[in-house]
């Protein structure tokens, strides 16, 4: 947790233990491995070494390893695994159902856990070792990931222009920086609504209200203009590359698969 929020007092209220528990914890640790793990300047925040980079990949993989044991011995069976899936927002609303209902039928002894966040999110969760696989929106990296391109996604200008506000992501969305790039490129200076949530704008444009670029498999009912292949994005896989468990990898194949029969079937209409 130190090494996440890189601040002892931050790390301690996230624990709910003090904050000169968590300090006496990482010293005792420092002595234990020889080693400084924080260098503290006297600012509030600390920054972590390089050996400190290195304890918090292994000792994530540490406990992911445990995790599985104590499931297994828990569960009483060696043929039961887990998988924890972080979807973006339109993959999760366009394509999400039918890719869940695939998995479950194909992977019957996997229990999965499905969690929807934006792209930047999704990222970060695996890196903490919280998801074991990840759909994302735009080309995000990271030294410990990787990324596998699996479908393209047109984008569309839903809604009408020139009625109502426009509807806008947060910052950290896939979608986001293709609308900043169009509200600069067509110098709309606004009103805008930010709305971290793609139901919810669909929603919005659904009742005739505002406009916004979206996915074209999200604009289902609702009118819109197609845009120019600069608009048109890809959708990628994303897993760590420590990964011990087959389960996930078989996993990983699998969607690639499936995305690639989706992408023909959708190529052929």
């Amino acid at each position: 947790m130190v090494y996440e929020t890189k601040n002892f007092s931050k790390a301690a209220e996230l624990l709910f233990i003090s904050q000169p528990t968590v300090s006496a914890q990482i010293k005792q640790l420092e002595q234990d491995l020889d080693t400084p793990l924080f260098l503290r300047n006297g600012r509030k925040n600390v920054i972590a070494t390089p050996q400190a980079e290195y304890l918090y990949e292994k000792a994530l993989n540490l406990l992911d390893e445990w995790s599985t044991i104590a499931s297994e011995i828990h569960t009483n069976t060696q043929h039961q695994s887990h998988c924890a899936l972080g979807i973006s927002h339109t993959y999760a609303m366009a394509l999400m159902p039918d890719l869940m209902i695939a998995l479950y039928n194909a992977f019957p002894t996997v229990r999965f856990r499905v969690s929807m966040m934006n792209s930047a999110e999704v990222l970060t969760a695996l890196e903490q070792h919280q998801l074991d696989l990840g759909i994302i929106e735009k080309p995000l990296s990271a030294p410990s990931i990787l990324r596998f391109p699996i479908l393209k996604d047109q984008l569309v200008l839903a809604g009408d222009p020139q009625v109502g506000p426009w509807l806008v992501r947060e910052a950290s969305s896939g979608v986001y920086y293709y609308t900043k790039r169009y509200l600069e490129e067509q110098n709309i200076q606004g009103p805008i609504i930010e709305i971290a949530s793609n139901e919810l704008i669909v929603a919005l444009l659904k009742q005739g209200f505002g406009c916004s670029i979206l996915s074209k498999r999200a604009a289902h009912g609702i009118g819109y203009q197609l845009l120019d292949k600069n608009f048109e994005r890809q959708f990628y896989l994303i897993q760590r590359k420590a990964v011990t468990e087959p389960a996930i990898e078989g996993l990983r194949t699998f969607i690639q698969e499936w995305s690639q029969e989706d992408s023909s079937q959708a190529e052929s209409k």
